[in-house]
Protein backbone atom coordinates (compact mmCIF):
# COMPACT_ATOMS: atom_id res chain seq x y z
CA UNK A 1 0.00 0.00 0.00
CA UNK A 2 1.49 3.48 -0.85
CA UNK A 3 1.97 6.09 1.87
CA UNK A 4 1.83 9.55 1.27
CA UNK A 5 3.86 11.80 3.82
CA UNK A 6 2.55 14.73 4.79
CA UNK A 7 4.92 17.12 6.44
CA UNK A 8 2.85 21.08 5.88
CA UNK A 9 0.16 21.98 8.11
CA UNK A 10 -1.56 23.50 5.44
CA UNK A 11 -2.31 20.67 3.66
CA UNK A 12 -5.82 20.17 3.05
CA UNK A 13 -6.10 17.17 4.42
CA UNK A 14 -4.87 18.24 8.04
CA UNK A 15 -7.08 21.15 7.52
CA UNK A 16 -9.81 19.27 7.06
CA UNK A 17 -9.22 17.16 9.97
CA UNK A 18 -8.84 19.40 12.39
CA UNK A 19 -12.28 21.28 11.19
CA UNK A 20 -13.87 17.70 11.86
CA UNK A 21 -11.66 17.69 14.94
CA UNK A 22 -13.32 21.28 16.39
CA UNK A 23 -16.53 21.31 14.67
CA UNK A 24 -20.01 19.86 15.75
CA UNK A 25 -21.61 21.22 12.74
CA UNK A 26 -18.59 20.17 10.36
CA UNK A 27 -18.75 16.45 12.23
CA UNK A 28 -22.76 16.51 11.13
CA UNK A 29 -22.16 17.79 7.74
CA UNK A 30 -19.37 15.38 6.85
CA UNK A 31 -20.47 12.29 8.48
CA UNK A 32 -17.25 12.04 9.80
CA UNK A 33 -15.87 12.26 13.25
CA UNK A 34 -11.65 12.66 14.81
CA UNK A 35 -10.27 10.19 17.22
CA UNK A 36 -6.82 10.89 19.07
CA UNK A 37 -4.38 8.26 20.25
CA UNK A 38 -3.28 5.44 20.30
CA UNK A 39 -5.52 3.39 21.93
CA UNK A 40 -8.57 5.11 20.82
CA UNK A 41 -7.29 4.70 17.24
CA UNK A 42 -6.65 0.95 18.32
CA UNK A 43 -9.71 0.18 19.78
CA UNK A 44 -11.84 1.76 16.45
CA UNK A 45 -9.53 -0.89 13.97
CA UNK A 46 -9.87 -3.71 16.47
CA UNK A 47 -14.19 -2.82 17.13
CA UNK A 48 -14.49 -2.54 12.96
CA UNK A 49 -14.74 1.03 13.26
CA UNK A 50 -14.95 2.58 9.23
CA UNK A 51 -11.66 4.10 9.63
CA UNK A 52 -11.36 6.85 6.56
CA UNK A 53 -8.30 8.52 7.24
CA UNK A 54 -4.77 6.98 9.46
CA UNK A 55 -2.76 9.74 10.54
CA UNK A 56 0.80 8.69 12.23
CA UNK A 57 4.05 9.80 12.94
CA UNK A 58 7.53 7.55 12.48
CA UNK A 59 8.11 7.74 16.05
CA UNK A 60 4.78 6.68 16.87
CA UNK A 61 4.53 4.20 14.39
CA UNK A 62 7.57 2.41 16.33
CA UNK A 63 6.62 2.81 19.66
CA UNK A 64 2.98 1.86 19.36
CA UNK A 65 3.37 -0.58 16.68
CA UNK A 66 0.74 -3.52 17.62
CA UNK A 67 -1.87 -0.56 17.30
CA UNK A 68 0.11 0.80 13.96
CA UNK A 69 -0.75 -2.51 12.71
CA UNK A 70 -3.97 -3.12 13.54
CA UNK A 71 -5.09 0.19 12.38
CA UNK A 72 -3.34 0.02 8.83
CA UNK A 73 -4.83 -3.16 7.86
CA UNK A 74 -8.30 -1.64 7.83
CA UNK A 75 -7.69 2.08 7.04
CA UNK A 76 -9.11 2.89 4.00
CA UNK A 77 -6.32 6.11 3.59
CA UNK A 78 -3.09 6.06 5.57
CA UNK A 79 -0.65 9.07 5.84
CA UNK A 80 3.03 9.63 7.55
CA UNK A 81 2.87 13.40 9.14
CA UNK A 82 5.54 15.24 10.62
CA UNK A 83 5.87 16.30 14.43
CA UNK A 84 4.84 19.65 13.42
CA UNK A 85 1.27 18.86 11.67
CA UNK A 86 0.80 16.09 14.72
CA UNK A 87 0.91 19.29 17.17
CA UNK A 88 -1.20 20.79 14.56
CA UNK A 89 -3.68 17.63 14.72
CA UNK A 90 -3.47 17.40 18.08
CA UNK A 91 -6.48 18.53 21.00
CA UNK A 92 -3.79 17.22 23.97
CA UNK A 93 -1.12 18.75 25.72
CA UNK A 94 1.13 15.44 25.15
CA UNK A 95 0.23 14.11 21.50
CA UNK A 96 1.06 10.63 20.89
CA UNK A 97 1.32 11.06 17.12
CA UNK A 98 -2.10 9.21 16.31
CA UNK A 99 -4.91 10.54 14.58
CA UNK A 100 -8.20 8.95 12.88
CA UNK A 101 -10.80 10.32 10.89
CA UNK A 102 -14.11 7.69 10.86
CA UNK A 103 -17.22 7.39 9.43
CA UNK A 104 -20.27 8.45 11.70
CA UNK A 105 -22.31 5.68 12.59
CA UNK A 106 -26.19 6.11 11.56
CA UNK A 107 -28.41 5.08 13.83
CA UNK A 108 -31.45 6.62 15.20
CA UNK A 109 -33.18 5.26 18.34
CA UNK A 110 -37.10 4.17 17.86
CA UNK A 111 -38.87 2.44 21.11
CA UNK A 112 -39.88 -0.57 18.59
CA UNK A 113 -36.47 -1.31 17.32
CA UNK A 114 -34.42 -1.67 20.79
CA UNK A 115 -34.05 -4.84 22.44
CA UNK A 116 -37.66 -5.43 24.53
CA UNK A 117 -36.23 -6.95 27.19
CA UNK A 118 -32.88 -5.17 27.18
CA UNK A 119 -32.07 -2.40 29.96
CA UNK A 120 -30.77 1.32 28.46
CA UNK A 121 -29.53 4.47 30.14
CA UNK A 122 -30.71 7.42 28.32
CA UNK A 123 -29.50 10.74 28.51
CA UNK A 124 -31.44 13.59 27.79
CA UNK A 125 -29.71 16.89 27.31
CA UNK A 126 -26.50 16.16 28.98
CA UNK A 127 -24.05 19.09 28.08
CA UNK A 128 -20.72 18.08 29.43
CA UNK A 129 -18.71 15.52 26.86
CA UNK A 130 -17.43 14.44 29.90
CA UNK A 131 -19.89 13.43 32.00
CA UNK A 132 -21.08 11.66 28.35
CA UNK A 133 -17.66 9.85 28.23
CA UNK A 134 -18.27 8.64 31.73
CA UNK A 135 -21.40 7.35 31.58
CA UNK A 136 -20.68 5.75 28.38
CA UNK A 137 -17.63 3.93 29.91
CA UNK A 138 -19.99 3.17 32.99
CA UNK A 139 -22.35 1.50 30.29
CA UNK A 140 -20.02 -0.52 28.50
CA UNK A 141 -18.46 -2.10 31.41
CA UNK A 142 -21.21 -3.02 33.32
CA UNK A 143 -22.58 -4.76 30.14
CA UNK A 144 -26.41 -3.16 29.33
CA UNK A 145 -28.07 -3.67 26.31
CA UNK A 146 -27.17 0.13 25.19
CA UNK A 147 -27.01 4.23 25.65
CA UNK A 148 -29.59 6.72 24.30
CA UNK A 149 -28.99 9.92 23.59
CA UNK A 150 -30.99 13.01 22.80
CA UNK A 151 -29.89 16.49 22.81
CA UNK A 152 -26.76 18.04 24.64
CA UNK A 153 -23.07 17.51 24.00
CA UNK A 154 -22.48 15.77 20.47
CA UNK A 155 -21.45 12.39 20.71
CA UNK A 156 -18.46 12.60 18.74
CA UNK A 157 -16.84 15.39 20.74
CA UNK A 158 -13.40 14.77 21.12
CA UNK A 159 -13.83 15.26 25.29
CA UNK A 160 -16.50 12.81 25.36
CA UNK A 161 -14.05 10.01 23.36
CA UNK A 162 -11.56 10.47 25.37
CA UNK A 163 -13.89 10.61 28.85
CA UNK A 164 -15.25 7.02 27.42
CA UNK A 165 -11.40 5.30 27.22
CA UNK A 166 -13.16 3.26 23.48
CA UNK A 167 -16.69 1.89 25.60
CA UNK A 168 -17.62 4.31 22.22
CA UNK A 169 -16.89 1.46 19.74
CA UNK A 170 -18.16 -1.40 22.09
CA UNK A 171 -21.23 -0.07 23.10
CA UNK A 172 -24.52 0.53 21.21
CA UNK A 173 -24.69 4.51 21.26
CA UNK A 174 -28.10 5.53 19.47
CA UNK A 175 -29.26 9.17 19.06
CA UNK A 176 -33.21 9.73 19.52
CA UNK A 177 -34.27 13.12 18.09
CA UNK A 178 -37.90 12.58 19.41
CA UNK A 179 -38.01 11.79 23.22
CA UNK A 180 -41.72 11.28 23.32
CA UNK A 181 -42.07 9.19 20.46
CA UNK A 182 -39.34 7.01 21.65
CA UNK A 183 -40.41 6.86 24.96
CA UNK A 184 -43.96 5.76 23.63
CA UNK A 185 -43.01 3.16 21.12
CA UNK A 186 -41.37 1.56 24.10
CA UNK A 187 -43.85 1.27 26.28
CA UNK A 188 -46.12 -0.03 23.44
CA UNK A 189 -43.31 -2.88 23.00
CA UNK A 190 -43.73 -3.37 27.04
CA UNK A 191 -40.83 -2.04 28.07
CA UNK A 192 -40.46 0.37 31.41
CA UNK A 193 -39.56 3.83 30.86
CA UNK A 194 -38.69 5.37 34.57
CA UNK A 195 -37.06 9.21 34.69
CA UNK A 196 -34.49 10.45 37.15
CA UNK A 197 -34.93 13.12 39.43
CA UNK A 198 -33.94 14.25 43.16
CA UNK A 199 -36.99 14.74 44.32
CA UNK A 200 -37.45 12.77 47.63
CA UNK A 201 -41.29 12.03 46.68
CA UNK A 202 -40.14 9.99 44.17
CA UNK A 203 -40.13 6.25 43.98
CA UNK A 204 -36.58 4.80 45.34
CA UNK A 205 -34.13 3.15 42.53
CA UNK A 206 -33.76 0.29 44.70
CA UNK A 207 -37.44 -0.36 45.24
CA UNK A 208 -38.48 -0.10 41.85
CA UNK A 209 -38.93 -2.92 39.25
CA UNK A 210 -36.35 -3.31 37.43
CA UNK A 211 -37.33 -6.65 35.54
CA UNK A 212 -37.70 -6.84 32.23
CA UNK A 213 -37.00 -4.25 29.66
CA UNK A 214 -36.48 -1.05 30.94
CA UNK A 215 -35.05 2.70 30.01
CA UNK A 216 -33.78 5.11 33.03
CA UNK A 217 -34.02 8.56 31.41
CA UNK A 218 -31.24 11.13 33.35
CA UNK A 219 -31.81 14.47 32.35
CA UNK A 220 -29.94 17.88 31.81
CA UNK A 221 -27.22 18.78 34.31
CA UNK A 222 -28.97 21.77 35.45
CA UNK A 223 -32.54 21.15 34.85
CA UNK A 224 -32.97 17.30 35.03
CA UNK A 225 -35.31 15.15 33.04
CA UNK A 226 -37.55 18.08 30.97
CA UNK A 227 -40.76 17.86 31.82
CA UNK A 228 -42.34 16.64 28.92
CA UNK A 229 -40.49 13.41 29.21
CA UNK A 230 -41.25 13.05 33.23
CA UNK A 231 -45.01 13.37 32.24
CA UNK A 232 -44.76 10.50 29.94
CA UNK A 233 -42.53 8.17 31.48
CA UNK A 234 -43.65 5.30 34.00
CA UNK A 235 -42.75 6.46 36.81
CA UNK A 236 -40.56 8.53 38.68
CA UNK A 237 -37.30 7.37 40.56
CA UNK A 238 -34.48 8.51 43.04
CA UNK A 239 -31.53 7.74 44.67
CA UNK A 240 -31.93 8.22 47.98
CA UNK A 241 -28.97 10.34 49.96
CA UNK A 242 -28.52 11.12 53.30
CA UNK A 243 -26.32 13.92 53.21
CA UNK A 244 -27.42 17.70 52.38
CA UNK A 245 -26.52 17.02 48.48
CA UNK A 246 -29.84 18.21 46.76
CA UNK A 247 -28.27 16.53 43.52
CA UNK A 248 -25.52 14.28 42.42
CA UNK A 249 -24.02 14.56 39.44
CA UNK A 250 -25.27 13.62 36.30
CA UNK A 251 -22.98 10.90 35.54
CA UNK A 252 -22.79 9.00 38.84
CA UNK A 253 -26.54 9.30 38.94
CA UNK A 254 -26.63 7.00 35.68
CA UNK A 255 -23.83 5.31 37.31
CA UNK A 256 -25.77 4.70 40.47
CA UNK A 257 -29.10 3.70 38.21
CA UNK A 258 -26.96 1.36 35.87
CA UNK A 259 -26.00 -0.61 38.70
CA UNK A 260 -29.51 -0.95 40.11
CA UNK A 261 -30.48 -2.27 36.82
CA UNK A 262 -27.82 -4.79 36.26
CA UNK A 263 -27.85 -6.28 40.39
CA UNK A 264 -31.74 -6.31 40.12
CA UNK A 265 -32.75 -6.47 36.93
CA UNK A 266 -33.26 -10.00 35.46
Amino acid sequence: MKLENITSKNNEKIKSAAAIRDSASQRRKSGRFFVEGARLCGDAAISGGDILQFFFTEKAKEKFADFYNKIISVAKESYCISEEVSKKLSDTQGPQGMFCVCGAKNKDAHGDKINPHGKYIFLENVQDPSNLGAVARTAEAMGIDGLIVSGGCDIYNPKALRACMGAFFRLNIIECDDVIGFIRSAQKEGVKVYASTPQSTAAKITEADLSGGVVLIVGNEGNGVTPEAMEAADGKVTIPMLGRAESLNASTAAAILIWEMVRCGS
